[in-house]
């Protein structure tokens, strides 16, 4: 089992900044790669960006150059720096980690006005 918490998320104008964080914990030791992913109303849960293990990442096309995902493994955390922030970007955030389960975090809510 693993668990995640979420925290980070808020409101914020248009071209801000935040920064999302994920803590992990149980058996982390399992865990293959973590992500967040995004929901919005009425929409499927869509991937923003995933790290690997070994640091590999992954990006959605919306968010490439503008968020970067990083982890810090002492503390077993990944992040989601979020910069040039777009009303489009409003969201729910979720935490995701693979072990060959999948979890996810309870959520973050991520709002940007215009």
């Amino acid at each position: 089992q693993v668990q995640l918490v979420e925290s980070g998320g808020g409101l914020v104008q248009a071209g801000g900044s935040l920064r999302l964080s994920c803590a992990a914990s149980g058996s982390i030791f399992s865990v293959n790669s973590m992500g967040w992913y995004r929901q919005t109303p009425g929409e499927q849960r869509e991937l923003v960006a995933a790290i690997t293990s070994g640091g590999y990442t992954n990006y959605a096309d919306s968010v490439k150059g503008r968020f970067t995902i990083s982890r810090d493994n002492a503390k077993n955390t990944v992040y989601l720096q979020m910069n040039s922030l777009k009303p489009e970007d409003t969201a729910v955030y979720y935490c995701n980690a693979f072990t060959g389960v999948v979890y996810w975090g309870q959520g973050t809510q991520v709002t940007v006005s215009s």
